[in-house]
């Protein structure tokens, strides 16, 4: 409901029948809905209770707690994000742990457009195990002036103690995974570790909510015009084009005084941030490196926004210490077999995993024989742009991992170096023999990156090259990478080869038929998504 939410499409249609719809129900069984809430007041006129009620806490009797969560542990931090029910549900897969940064280096050219840093971590907490394929999940930190700037404009003190609790009202509603804190803690501290006040964009019923507590008359027409279907469009280019803030949305409106319940529930909870791992733990014991784009764009208005998580640790210093509380949890990419031979394809920031898988690769290789790897990077620029070079050179050489010799391969598309542009999948067609003969031994395909127009490109790419190199109906080459990425995105075991008789195609050749159940296909966390 995100994106139909954000592009504004249904609201108008939608808005009108539901609201005669709600009419018509309580009419028809008016001894069910006997209460009077707005989702009767086609006009506003009745605002509901908040579904959450703050306990504020005799200071003298709260206990020792500060308001910078870099003085909570691991588990007072999952406590604080889960006094608010059902916004963070609790990931028993994910281990928990510290980092801090230990590098910062920016991996383009000064000059360039784009701005990708490779940040290591070292990590603090013991006995934390990961493997390559893994992601990292971060939760960002946010700007100390703006959350200041968030308590002034609601007049809350930030060094009151607060928890959080279900309403009376509200306590019948369906909540998943109800988890309350009894422990208080700063005000302060609740906001910083729960509410995205100066990131995300609020929904339209924040607005609505607002119109009731705005006591400037121009102001509560504006805020009830937002909040009604004829001023969806109006709200979307508003709100959601800019991706204005709930911190600039109150300043816009400056009468609105709500009460603090109204905020917890409607704010957009922060989120953590997802990294795919770019490290080895065979190559970098203890420490964990990402591959992150630094997040930045100008809105329709000429206003510059920048992404919460990758600006934030662009900023960070790796000579002060900085407690970063993690997750990390299995990512999509599964580990592969020494004996796996590898075709990976990863343009920009996709290259991320790859590295170290490459890394990884590339030890094994010391201790007995391991299968060839092939790989397809694709940048904009040889000079701004290209991730790693060096890395990879230096495997294409000296009977490394990528070296033909080996029977790898480093293939690098620039993109914009030439008048016609050059990507992975073109490369890929130019290695289209090579391609199929490690898909005849069984290799795996793993693709990550954009994921936008690069997959489909990569898979016709891949269904010309079946159809091309196995004499294949371009139809059952079709039918069978949509059947192997299902595979791969659902944890089929890479390498696994199926009989005849399940397969449920007829591809004629006893090769593809091996190949069907060899290919992988995934995907992987490689930038925030804001």
């Amino acid at each position: 409901m995100e994106g139909i939410d954000d592009n504004g499409r249904y609201e108008g249609d939608l808005d009108p029948w539901l609201s005669s719809f709600w009419v018509t129900l309580k009419k028809m069984h008016p001894s069910i809905f006997t209460c009077d809430t707005q989702l009767f007041d086609p006009n506003m006129k009745v605002l509901d209770y908040p579904k959450f009620q703050i306990i504020y806490h005799d200071v003298e009797k709260a206990p020792s707690y500060v308001s910078r969560n870099i003085d909570l542990n691991l588990m007072e931090i999952e406590s604080v994000r889960t006094m608010t029910p059902g916004k963070f549900p609790h990931h028993d897969c994910r281990r928990q742990c510290f980092v801090n940064m230990a590098k910062n280096v920016r991996l383009t050219n000064e000059d360039g457009d784009r701005d990708v840093r490779l940040f290591e971590f070292n990590i603090l907490s013991s006995d934390t195990e990961y493997e390559v394929g893994d992601v990292l999940e971060i939760l960002p930190c946010q700007n100390p002036a703006a959350v200041n700037a968030f308590l002034q404009r609601c007049n809350l003190d930030p060094e009151s103690y607060i928890s959080v609790q279900l309403a009376d009202t509200a306590k019948s509603l369906p909540v998943s995974k109800l988890n309350i804190s009894c422990k208080p803690i700063k005000l302060r501290t609740f906001v910083e570790l729960t509410m995205d006040i100066a990131s995300a964009s609020p929904r339209r019923y924040f607005f609505e909510v607002m119109s009731f507590f705005a006591t400037a008359e121009h102001e509560k027409e504006r805020l009830q015009y937002f909040a009604s279907p004829e001023g969806r469009d109006d709200l979307y280019q508003y709100n959601q084009k800019e991706r204005r803030t709930v911190l600039e949305v109150l300043e816009d409106f400056p009468s609105v005084q709500m009460p603090f319940e109204w905020f917890v529930q409607l704010v957009p909870p922060l989120k953590t941030r997802l990294f795919s791992i770019s490290s080895s733990p065979l190559a970098h014991p203890d420490q964990i490196h990402l591959t992150v784009a630094v997040v930045a764009w100008t809105t329709p208005f000429k206003r510059k926004r920048h992404g919460l998580c990758s600006t934030w640790l662009a900023g960070l210093d790796p000579q002060k210490e900085t407690r970063i509380p993690a997750w990390i949890q299995r990512g999509s990419l599964r580990r592969p077999s020494p004996s796996l031979p590898l075709i990976l394809i990863g343009p920009g920031t996709g290259c991320a995993p790859f590295r170290a898988f490459v890394e990884e690769r590339a030890l094994q290789s010391t201790q007995g024989p391991v299968a060839p790897v092939i790989f397809f990077f694709g940048c904009r620029n040889q000079e701004k742009d290209f991730l790693y070079k060096d890395s990879w050179l230096s495997h294409c050489e000296n009977s490394g991992v990528l070296s033909e010799e080996k029977g790898g391969g480093f293939f690098v598309a620039f993109s914009r170096d030439q008048l016609q542009k050059v990507y992975v999948q073109h490369k890929m067609r130019e290695q289209s023999q090579r391609i199929w003969e490690l898909l005849g031994e069984g290799g795996a395909v793993y693709i990550a990156g954009s994921a936008t127009k690069m997959p489909a490109d990569v898979m016709l790419a891949l269904e010309e090259i079946i159809t091309k190199e196995g004499g294949t109906p371009m139809e059952s080459a079709t039918r069978l990478i949509r059947q192997l990425e299902k595979i791969g995105v659902h944890g089929g075991v890479s390498g696994h080869k199926a009989s005849r008789k399940e397969t449920w195609w007829d591809l004629g050749e006893v090769m593809l038929l091996n190949l069907a159940w060899a290919l992988a296909l995934t995907r992987a966390y490689l930038s925030e998504s804001e």
